[in-house]
């Protein structure tokens, strides 16, 4: 009897530790450091949507670094995407409850250890969601790669600044909690990418417009130190200095500047406190772009200065970077209806030096051609990447890979479009693979476009270098090698766009950062 007790014991443990195992192997599901989670097997990728990195930024969260998440028992069904920020007046489907992000991955064991992509989205720091189609990951996790995508605060909620809340900060700052998100997803990343079979120690960040911008400023933030391996900013980039009336590429403010700002906000509200801040419902509170508190701020400690002036001091993250923009950004930016407007919006931002830059970027005798959008653009992307990869190239040992999107269509000249080039966030589509097939203006060297920008970033993710796969060789750019690569019906190699234009801009940014120009307004 005795014998066949103990035969009994040991057939109940083989069946315990056999279902064990079989939970272990449950299909789509990954245990993490704050619980296990369920995604969804389809077509060769586990898919997992609304995995929450940080505590609902509610109630006294409002306004605060993210904060660690609540671990959970039991399984987590993450398959849906999660509400994105609250942003603009229309809240439908949003939330301020929004700090989750999403994993595509191909692989299926922890074991597999491959390069990590992560995406930050761009809207103007003002809008933006993970769930956005042509976000779809699943087409470059199939090219080797684990997808992740991050959500972050937005608008006045992503980036209000106030004197009391910096007052009630460890660090005596507030603004910025948008990037703390970004900060915030991307330590998640390093924690908990194993699980899904990544390599933490090989992240590259990307993203573009704000995303893109966000990405240089997450490679000039001490805080952002060792959680990435590689940069990509796709019309981004943060190097103009700050300014009390901010353009396009001088978008940002001093904390000091910033905290008025909020005073201001909170003053035009009628509410005295921080405290009735947090305590108004968040539909009740105005947001969006052309009001304040709506962008990242230089406060000394997410962002410690002007990131021109950290570059020229060798104080910035120094990965490998894949950097650029598309051909007319200033179709997307440009408002002037005539060349008398847009000479006097020049002459308004540019002062002394607008004769100059009319020269430069000259207008028509009746229209504002592409000639005069292209100001707009490269006073916003252009001289960025420009002096990013100038920078980068002079002051660090990692390479720059520069780019110019120009793929569109040969318009004719009865065409409305004729003159025109590839206006903002067209390439994002191509990187992504996520091309609209059913648009009639679509051809072959659309897809072959698509298939090598998605390759040349994937390459890039996971050697911190474009090239293979049989494509046309990317050269590293340097100051005495200045090379681009023209996405333009084909790949190919060619100088950097509108450099002469670029110095003459430049010298402008230059006076901008002199005590000079840093004090000039237009009378």
């Amino acid at each position: 009897m005795k014998n066949t007790t103990l035969g009994l014991f040991s057939i109940v443990i083989i069946f315990m530790i056999s279902c064990e195992k079989k939970q272990e192997q449950i299909p789509g599901q990954v245990k993490i450091a704050d619980g296990t989670v369920q995604g969804l097997v389809q077509d060769s990728l586990t898919i997992f949507k609304g995995i929450p990195f940080a505590s609902p930024p509610l109630g006294d969260l409002r306004w605060k670094a993210p904060q660690p998440v609540k671990s959970w028992e039991g399984v987590k069904q993450t398959t849906e995407f999660a509400s994105a920020p609250i942003q603009g007046n229309d809240q439908n489907g949003k939330s301020e409850d929004c700090l989750y992000l999403n994993v595509w991955t191909p692989t299926t064991s922890p074991e597999e250890k491959i390069p990590v992509l992560v995406w930050i989205y761009g809207g103007g720091f003002s809008f933006g969601a993970t769930s956005e189609p042509v976000y779809d990951g699943a087409t470059l996790a199939k090219k080797g790669v684990i997808l992740v995508s991050i959500a972050y605060r937005v608008g006045q909620i992503g980036f209000l600044a106030h004197p009391e809340l910096s007052a009630e900060n460890a660090d005596n700052v507030s603004g910025n909690y948008g990037i703390l998100d970004q900060i915030a997803g991307l330590k998640w990343v390093k924690d908990n990418i194993a699980a899904f079979g990544g390599d933490p120690e090989k992240v590259t960040i990307f993203g573009e417009s704000a995303g893109g911008i966000s990405v240089s400023m997450l490679c000039a933030s001490p805080l952002a130190k060792g959680l990435f391996q590689g940069a990509i900013s796709q019309s981004g980039g943060s190097f103009g200095p700050s300014r009390p009336i901010t353009f396009p590429g001088e978008n940002m403010k001093t904390l000091a500047m910033a905290e008025k700002e909020g005073l201001a906000y909170a003053e035009n509200l009628g509410i005295k406190s921080v405290q009735d801040l947090r305590k108004t419902p968040v539909d009740k509170l105005p947001m969006g772009m052309g009001m304040g508190g709506a962008w990242p701020i230089i406060d000394g400690h997410v962002i410690p200065d002007d990131q021109f002036k950290l570059y020229e001091q060798g104080k910035f993250n120094d990965v490998p970077v894949l950097i650029g923009y598309n051909s007319d950004e200033g179709a997307s930016f440009s408002r002037e209806k005539n060349p008398e407007e847009f000479i006097s919006n020049v002459e308004n931002r540019y002062g002394q030096f607008s004769k100059e830059l009319l020269d430069a970027y000259p207008v028509g005798e009746t229209t504002v051609p592409k000639t005069a959008r292209d100001l707009a653009r490269d006073a916003a992307f252009g001289w960025h990447t420009w002096s990013w990869a100038r920078l980068q190239s002079q002051k660090g040992t990692s390479k720059v890979y520069y780019y110019y999107f120009e793929q569109h269509p040969d318009y004719a000249e009865d065409s409305p479009k004729f003159g025109y080039g590839s206006p903002h966030g067209q390439e994002v589509a191509y990187v992504f693979n996520n091309l609209d097939y059913t648009n009639p203006e679509l051809s072959e060297s659309d897809e072959s476009i698509s298939e090598a920008m998605a390759t040349y970033w994937t390459n890039f993710t996971k050697y911190g270098n474009p090239n293979g796969d049989n494509l046309v060789e990317w050269p590293a750019f340097s100051t005495e090698n200045p090379e681009v690569m023209y996405f333009e019906q084909t790949p190919h190699v060619g100088p950097v766009p509108s450099e002469a234009s670029l110095k003459v801009l430049d010298t402008y940014f230059e006076w901008r950062r002199s005590d000079a120009g840093g004090t000039w307004v237009k009378q």
